[in-house]
């Protein structure tokens, strides 16, 4: 079980993806924080100061990549886990140049995820690295 002063962010604008994971982060201990937006996202980071940021690279408005540079520049880039269709596997060379930490591609395997959340959290996992579905 992870420690629950370990707070996870979910940056997502499809309800489904927040659910489903602030559900299993729980599960698994998490204290899980959700925004629908970047421009929520940015907030909560500032606010909240959260041990981990997932944050979905498509969203309307403010999207994945321009809330990377918002959380480049407040000194959190290195704390996310972008998640992106595959499709948009060349975004994650401009995530990789902002500090994001790993990429997912969806639909992801919800064990894999917790294990690199897991990771990240501890200090143990290997930055940069994609894991697909």
């Amino acid at each position: 079980m992870a420690n629950a002063d370990s707070k996870v962010l979910v940056i997502d604008d499809q309800p489904g993806i927040r659910r489903l994971l602030v559900e299993v982060l729980n599960e698994e201990g998490y204290n899980v924080i959700t925004a629908a937006n970047g421009f929520d996202g940015v907030q909560l980071v500032k606010d909240a100061d959260p041990d981990l940021i997932l944050m979905d690279m498509k969203m309307p408005g403010m999207d994945g990549i321009e809330t990377l540079r918002e959380l480049k520049l407040l000194g959190q880039a290195d704390k996310v886990i972008m998640m992106t269709a595959y499709g948009e596997l060349e975004l994650v060379n401009q995530a990789q140049q902002l500090g994001a930490y790993a990429y997912i591609t969806k639909p992801f395997d919800i064990i894999k995820l917790c294990q690199m959340i897991g990771e990240q959290i501890a200090g143990t996992g290997e930055s940069r690295q994609l894991l697909i579905g």
